[in-house]
This record gives C-alpha cells, structure tokens and sequence, in this order.
C-alpha cells in the first residue's frame, strides 16, 4: 500500500467510515405496523419485520427504530416531527405478529404511552377555523445494527381494533348531509341481537370513520369482553361530517336551537336496523361523549320510546334547555351518565348535574351518575391515581367497562350484584 492509500485508509478508519464502506446499508423489504387503541388514543406498539432466514431467536438490542410524523401544510415541533423510539422488547413471529417458536419475522414491541406524541400515527389538525383528528403520514426506519439492513417502507398496517369493522357505511339523506359510519356484525345466532351506538366527541368528524373508532377507544364495544356481556351486539358507529351540535347557523349549539343533524341521524339509524333483521328492536342503547353526548340525549329527547337505554359521557347538552316537560319524558328512559368534576369543557354544573338532579326529583327510578374527581390512568401502568388525563376525557371509564358505581359512591345493582355500565346496559330492554 502506498502512502497515498494508507493515508485514506487512515482519515476513514478515524472518521469511522472504513466500516460502512466494508459493509453497506442494505434495504430488507418493507414492514408491517400494528396499531393498537388506548385509553388515550391510537399508537403504533409493534413493527413487524421480514428477515429472509428462518430464526429462532432475536435480541432487542440489535435494532434501532427511529420515526418521522408529517401531514401536508402543517408545521409541527421538532419534538413531535420525529426521532426514535423505544424497543422494549423483540421475538420471533408470523408476518401478522404472532408470537413463533421459529419464523422469517421479527416482531419489535415499541414503547407506547399517553405523553409519547412520536408513537401517534394521527393529530389533531386544524383547517378552515375548524379542528379535528386526522390520520397522518408516519414514517418508521428499523436498522438491524449488527449487519446494516434497513427496513423504511410500510408494506401493510394492522389495526386490532377496526379491522373487525366494516368501514364503509354511507348514508345520504339530503342533498346537504350525507353521513358516513362504521359498523360490527356478531355471529349470527338462534336469537335476535342488541344494538349499541356510539356518538363520537367533536373531534371526530369528517368522512373517514376509523377516525371515530380509534381516536379513542369506541372500537372496544366489539371486543369479545364487552361483546360477552351482550351475547353478541351488532355496533353502529356514525360519523358527523363535521359536528354533532352545528346549528343551522354552524355555530355550537348546547340545546337551546336544534341542531342540522338529528334527524338524519335517526333516519341512518332506523335504515341500519331495517337493512339488519338480526337487530333485537327491544335493545337499542344510544351512547356518545360530548358532542356525541348531547346527540345521544337530543335523540332521546325527540324519540324517547325507542331506545331502550343510554349512556352519556361528558354531556354537552347544558340543562337550562331542558324543560320540565321534557324531563317527564324521559324519566323512564333508563341512562347511565359519567362524568368528571374538574371536566372544564362541558362543565358538570351546566350539564350533568342539573340534568340528573331533575330526572331523579321526576321519579326517575333507572338513571345513574359515575361522578369521578378526575379521569386518571385506569390502567397503573403510567402513575394510576396520580396521573391525571383532561378532565373532558370521562369516556375512558365508559369505553373500558370501568364504571361501576352511583351518584351517592354506591355500586349500581343488577339482578343482586354490582354491576358495570356495560352489564347494566346489557340487562336493559323495553320487552
């Protein structure tokens, strides 16, 4: 070797760049995301990645993840932009996933948690002096470190959640509203099946209702947990194309002017149950948050002996609006509210309070409150009772099965035992 080779071969060993000449990048293929619905909203938790042998081992250690978030025409902090993320642990899997003694795929199981903005694939973007949940482009990069491939192209995503959904559901009721929605079918079976509906919050709207389902955890009432309770239940999620409480004028209202939508709300809802005869017309439960909240409530308001139940959390709808003749009405619609007191956005005093003082001073003998100081982290992974979410957010405790308890901090009772929101709601029937 001359002097002029042995000198590059120096400036590259020092410059650490001998090594990435001896053995260059390679691009393995693409990878599959898996993204899981929490408490707090979606996070992509897994990566799955080909490795063209077949293994029987992986360690963790040897694979870097790092992330880029963007969507078009909007500006985000070099925090939320990009950057790496945690592989908590790895293991050999299928090309879905699933654990493997052998395999040609590992799965990285990414860190996740409700303060973690890089393992969101969406955002809440505002456009046109209006905001919402959107999904954005989320780019992820695995570098195997021990022999320089890299996977950077997503080849396929799975969604636990919604992809038991069908995603497809459109409605036009009018030249001027067209509705979309989700839906979930049980297993048919020799009896007829309850209905469960969700109202989104007034983040969700638009046209594409996987939004709805997974910007919080509404996918849930398809899971065979909640779906136990029920013996199977067909679930309808609808989709406002912008908000539940746009009045005519598309301003907000709270109840004291009708809102664009009710109606062909009701209509999508009885259209649905007409195209499913598997629907048990006995068992039809409305339920929604915030502004899914006051809709659930407006749709009782408008057809109180149609719904066999309702639960509401975060309502929107203020009671000052209410008159008395109205709360008559649907004294004996059985409902379930919860709600947090430090909830700043539909504030208790205004809404839930007064409303179900009013039902219970009327006679009303099915009505319960899930009252909580604060909506903490139902799950002690991430601090439980010390760490505190928005107080809007009380629809946690409806989407897991959490409320268990009365206005008065006593259990609600259902057939002589205490009972969650989702197995009272199940016992409800107008039969």
């Amino acid at each position: 070797m001359n002097l002029k080779s042995r000198t590059l071969a120096l400036l590259l060993v020092a410059t650490g760049l001998l090594g990435l000449f001896a053995q260059e990048t390679t691009h393995a293929g693409g990878y599959t995301v898996i993204i899981e619905g929490y408490d707090w909203g979606p996070a992509v938790s897994r990566v799955v990645v080909p490795m063209g042998e077949t293994l029987a081992e992986t360690h963790s250690a040897n694979y870097t993840v790092t992330v880029e978030r963007s969507a078009e025409g909007v500006e985000m902090s070099p925090e939320e932009a990009g950057g790496s993320r945690q592989v908590v642990y790895s293991y050999v899997s299928d090309d879905r996933g699933k654990l493997a003694a052998t395999g040609e795929h590992v799965t990285l199981v990414l860190f996740v948690g409700p303060n973690h903005v890089l393992g969101s694939p969406i955002k809440y973007i505002r456009r046109n002096n209006r905001g919402s949940n959107q999904w954005i482009d989320y780019k992820v990069t695995i570098t195997n470190n021990t022999n320089n491939k890299v996977w950077d192209t997503e080849a396929s995503r799975i969604m636990p959640g919604i992809d038991k959904f069908d995603l497809n559901g459109k409605y036009q009721h009018s030249d001027d509203i067209n509705l979309t929605y989700a839906s979930f079918k049980p297993e048919a079976t020799a009896q007829k099946s309850p209905l469960i509906i969700w109202l989104h919050g007034g983040g969700e709207g638009g046209t594409d209702p996987s939004i709805p389902l997974i910007a919080n955890k509404a996918w849930n009432y398809a899971s065979d947990e909640i779906q136990h309770f029920f013996g199977g239940a067909y679930v309808l999620v609808p989709q406002s194309p912008t908000f539940w409480m746009q009045s005519p004028s598309g301003e907000y209202t709270r109840g004291g002017e009708n809102d664009i939508y009710n109606e062909a709300l009701m209509a999508l809802i009885k259209k649905y149950v007409s195209e499913n005869p598997g629907i048990d017309a006995n068992r039809i439960y409305v339920g929604g948050c915030s502004n899914g909240g006051y809709m659930s409530l407006k749709l009782i308001l408008e057809q109180p002996g149609y719904f066999a139940a309702g639960y509401i959390s975060a309502l929107a709808y203020h009671a000052e609006h209410l008159s008395d003749e109205q709360i008559n009405t649907i004294k004996n619609v059985p409902m379930w509210f919860v709600h947090a007191a430090d909830d700043q956005t539909t504030v208790p005093g205004q809404t839930v309070l007064p409303t179900y003082k009013r039902l219970i001073g009327a006679g009303a003998k099915n009505v319960h409150l899930s009252y909580y100081d604060h909506v903490t982290d139902i799950t002690g992974f991430f601090g439980g009772d010390d760490f505190r979410y928005n107080g809007h957010w009380s629809w946690i405790y409806s989407h897991a099965n959490h409320a268990n308890f009365d206005f008065d901090d006593k259990p609600v009772i259902v057939n002589g035992r205490t009972a969650t929101i989702m197995e009272w709601l199940a016992d409800q029937s107008k039969d």
